[in-house]
């Protein structure tokens, strides 16, 4: 184990990594302190999640570079668990929240054991959009309240409701300093960018000023941080809670996986590495669950942090854990320094989080790219607001998925050919034409082509109307290389069909042996005479022209010994 940490950390690197870390360490900390108090959980929890996620998902996870921290849709999925639970359960709610957690980094380690890495982000894009736009007006919309100076209450619903009371109500000196945060972290030169996070320097000089100038002025603040290690919070749940607890782990699981497998992504293309995808969700599982064992939030690879962290020369696990260790410092020893922050500057920086969260570049085009795209986008960024994010995402998948079957059969239907006569038109040889010419209209050939899901067997299933007009049946299946279990029953009930009407099956196999392995478990093959079974076209035309040559004469024998 520990040769294999060596191996991985990668020592040479350290100074990078040690700038790296320090610089994602500045990040995280008012990003994790706005977090934490925005959920409903205080600032520690934001900060425990640094220690713990940060860390363990560095030292365990696939991505060298990755940092991990709370993140804005982590975040609003946990205050709706925390705000739900507390209300249900006031004693125990915030205990269960934390369980919640805890579900949520096991249920990560158990689709990275179960290899799901790779298939996590085939998630339909206009879904993913949709969800994180919808994530992103939620972050702003909570933090309407504490921009005009008032507790944040009753979640987005309750944010709507009281808005024109907050507005008569408005105290301007929360104002102020929520306004000074977003212009100073949208107009900060990019000089000082480079040496300072204009998230950090905003929450600098924006306790300086509420200090200063609006001491009397009932500004909101962080209050007193408790300092030392973290108590241990045992699991806590009700079995009435339970099934809906077990939801909500499992949703910010997933929420977590694709949030950091996607932040993977942008470390791979700017480092040229490979990520382990697997290994990352077993490292983020990890990270999780120590999290809520110890009352900190869920979280996932952040992307700013791990940009930054890379700019600065961080380039192995050594960087994640160390910006993890500046942050228990603070917890140990700096916590007091953090108290006098007004909620006004929090929410002033997670407005600009939630602004960078809505995917305006998608936004703006969906309905010129797709309709349809722009229907599901749209939709589900109002359920995920309005209703819940859980039943946004389902829907969302629902819908794009049928959509996504309805323009695949419509594919796979076109690919399914039922030729009659030959011509210019039709994909044959010439030889196989002059074939199909000699069978004066008595046979039909239906050629399949590509991947046969269940999406074709409609269409495989109406070519059975046409059967009774024909003697021989030719069904080629040498171009497919998939065949659905739908598909493979459809085919085997046109045979059925097809020896009902009495017309001669012959099967063009090819060589493809998975469709082949599909056909003899279902025992098509025994259906049909040895012979009837070849392997290429032609040889089935010269076939069927055989068979009819035969039935041709043997009619006309019959027809003689009666006259």
């Amino acid at each position: 184990m520990q040769t294999n940490l060596i191996n991985r950390v990668h020592f040479k690197y350290w100074r990078g990594d040690l700038f790296g870390g320090l610089t994602a360490a500045i990040v995280a900390l008012p990003m994790a302190l706005a977090f934490g108090v925005t959920s409903g959980a205080g600032a520690t929890a934001g900060l425990y999640c640094v220690v713990f996620l940060g860390f363990f998902a560095a030292l365990f996870g696939g991505t060298p570079t990755l940092i991990s921290n709370p993140t804005g849709p982590m975040t609003v999925v946990m205050t709706a668990v925390i705000t739900r639970l507390t209300g249900e359960y006031p004693e125990q709610g915030l205990y269960m929240a934390f369980t919640v957690v805890m579900l949520a980094g096991c249920f990560q380690i158990l689709f990275g054991l179960w290899r799901l890495g790779k298939y996590i982000t085939l998630m339909p894009y206009t879904v993913i959009s949709g969800f994180m736009s919808g994530i992103g007006l939620i972050m702003i919309l909570l933090q309407i309240g504490p921009l005009l100076g008032h507790s944040s209450k009753g979640g987005v619903l309750g944010a709507v409701q009281n808005l024109p009371e907050w507005i008569q109500t408005v105290n301007f000196a929360a104002l102020a300093l929520g306004l000074f945060t977003l212009g100073l972290i949208y107009f900060t030169p990019q000089k000082i960018r480079r040496i300072v996070p204009p998230q950090l320097l905003a929450l600098v000089l924006g306790t300086i000023l509420s200090m200063v100038f609006f001491a009397d002025a009932g500004l909101t603040r962080i209050g007193t941080i408790p300092t030392g290690l973290p108590e241990f919070v045992p699991p806590t749940f009700t079995l009435p809670a339970l099934k809906t607890m077990i939801v909500d782990g499992a949703m910010l699981g997933m929420l977590g996986c694709i949030d950091s497998l996607l932040t993977s992504v942008i470390a791979d293309s700017i480092t040229r590495t490979q990520h382990d995808s697997d290994k990352e969700l077993i490292g983020q599982g990890i990270g999780n669950l120590l999290s809520g064992l110890f009352g900190g939030l869920p979280g996932a690879g952040a992307t700013m942090g791990t940009v930054v962290n890379i700019q600065a020369g961080g380039r192995t696990c050594l960087s994640g854990m160390i910006h993890a260790v500046i942050l228990l410092m603070v917890v140990l020893w700096a916590a007091p320094l953090t108290e006098p922050i007004p909620t006004a500057v929090l929410a002033g920086i997670l407005i600009k989080v939630g602004i960078d969260i809505i995917d305006w570049n998608f936004l703006k085009r969906a309905h010129v790219l797709s309709l349809r795209a722009a229907f599901i986008m749209y939709g589900v960024m109002l359920l995920t607001v309005f209703v819940d994010l859980i039943v946004a995402v389902g829907v969302g998948v629902f819908i794009a998925n049928m959509l996504t079957i309805k323009r695949l059969a419509d594919l796979q239907s076109e690919d399914v050919k039922a030729i009659t006569h030959a011509d210019d038109q039709t994909p044959l040889t010439p030889e196989e034409k002059d074939l199909f010419r000699q069978a004066k209209g008595q046979l039909l050939l239906l050629h399949l082509g590509g991947p046969m899901s269940f999406g074709a067997a409609w269409a495989i299933s109406q070519r059975q109307a046409i059967m009774s007009d024909y003697k021989v049946l030719i069904l080629d299946v040498s171009s497919v290389p998939l065949l659905g279990v739908t598909a493979t029953l459809a085919i085997e009930s046109l045979i059925q069909e097809a020896q009902k009407h009495h017309l001669a099956v012959f099967l063009v196999n090819g060589s493809a042996n998975r469709v082949q392995q599909r056909l003899q478990r279902f025992r098509i093959l025994d259906r049909l005479p040895a012979d009837h079974v070849v392997s290429d076209r032609r040889q089935a035309l010269e076939k069927a022209i055989q068979f009819l040559h035969q039935g041709a004469e043997l009619q006309e024998a019959t027809t003689g010994s009666y006259e």
